[in-house]
């Protein structure tokens, strides 16, 4: 279920996943993030940008902005991952790109500075083709990271 970053409602987000001690791997790129929890469903929960006036749409530039390039001053996404993030005992981060194209250091940058709680629950921040990964590859990833995957038999 993809979930908009401008909604009514405290904290901007509609229907917070319980994350609550639990280990927690998020994909993030600038187009959506996807936040995988452990011991859940396989399936991930989405957080996307919300885009009331069609920008991102028709775009065929970078970061899907006007200007081609991520803002960095335009924080609501990372507000609304950083709230459904909190109270996660331990996360992993995955993400792609340098500089300014990186999404996911983006991210981390905002909670160091914002939201320290979840801050400190980000044990890895790993390089990877976020896109090209499935959600089994994703949630097998993070079963490594945490040393939680099933033997192989």
């Amino acid at each position: 279920m993809s979930q908009p970053v401008e909604v009514p409602g405290p904290h901007g987000v509609v229907n917070v996943i319980d994350v609550s001690g639990r280990f927690v791997v998020v994909a993030i790129d600038y187009a959506e993030s996807r936040i995988y929890v452990l011991e859940g469903s396989p399936r991930p929960e989405r957080v996307v940008p919300s885009d009331p006036r069609g920008y991102h749409r028709h775009l065929h530039s970078k970061a899907g902005t006007l200007s081609g390039f991520y803002d960095p001053d335009d924080v609501e996404v990372w507000r609304s991952l950083a709230e459904q993030l909190k109270g996660a005992d331990a996360i992993l981060v995955l993400g792609h790109g340098s500089g300014k194209a990186n999404a996911s250091h983006q991210f981390i940058t905002y909670v160091e500075k914002h939201v320290r709680d979840v801050a400190r629950a980000i044990l890895g921040d790993v390089r990877v083709d976020v896109d090209d990964l499935t959600d089994a590859q994703v949630l097998r990833l993070g079963q490594q990271f945490f040393d939680m995957a099933p033997p192989r038999s």
